[in-house]
């Protein structure tokens, strides 16, 4: 991982991108509904990344873009070299009433490898990495429970350890919107390089809820 000392020193004005994804209709930047949260996930290539989340039931847009590195509004290029810190990052936007974080972290474990350090196939560097940049207790709870029941998953199927990235996103930084070809860019290409598919392993749901409840208290006989 470069240091932020070493990093490319980027520029202090972003991307230009069409006001509207071009899948959803809805806007790309903002404004979201009110009620609407925010995730941000990173799984390599985000072509294939986005493509997987703007199909998802509840979800109200998507972006692509470079999150959790050092340089302000890095290109394309600049982030592949991976001398920005940054990885390819999606942001989804979802309605709370319609999905779960939870939701949508089964599709984040079941359609990449996690346990591969920057990398994803053939797709090799920091840029890669496997990451989750929650802004929601609820969604740093989700990203745990969810990460330690697909951790017995992928041991019983015989891999590694996961070593995805979990952070808040204030932590991480901000998030700068890739160039507006990268939007969308397998509904504008559809026969276009995708690296993401279901990896054979289920990742189990209805855990976060138990999680969030209390602990229980042990209880003393009634003394006699």
């Amino acid at each position: 991982m470069v240091s932020r000392e070493d990093a490319l020193p980027g520029r202090s004005v972003g991307h230009q991108v069409d006001p509207n994804h071009v899948v959803l209709g809805t806007p790309i930047d903002g404004p979201f509904p009110e009620g609407t949260e925010t995730i941000y996930l990173a799984m390599g290539c985000f072509w294939g990344v986005e493509r997987i989340f703007w199909k998802q039931p509840g979800v109200y847009t998507t972006a692509v873009g470079y999150m959790g590195g050092y340089t302000p509004n890095p290109t394309y290029e600049e982030t592949c070299t991976n001398n920005t810190g940054h990885a390819e990052t999606v942001r989804v936007v979802y309605d709370p009433q319609k999905t779960s974080a939870e939701l949508l972290l089964k599709e984040f474990w079941e359609n990449h490898d996690p346990s591969t350090v920057n990398r994803q196939g053939n797709d090799v560097g920091t840029t890669y990495r496997s990451a989750i940049y929650w802004t929601t207790p609820e969604q740093e709870r989700a990203a745990i429970a969810t990460r330690d029941a697909f951790q017995k998953v992928l041991t019983d199927n015989g891999y590694g350890e996961i070593s995805t990235e979990i952070r808040s996103a204030k932590d991480a930084g901000p998030f700068y919107l890739a160039e507006n070809y990268h939007q969308g860019y397998l509904a504008k290409n559809p026969g276009g390089y995708c690296n993401h598919g279901p990896n054979g392993m289920t990742c189990p749901v209805g855990i976060v809820r138990q999680d969030q409840l209390p602990a229980q208290q042990d209880v003393l006989p009634p003394q006699s």
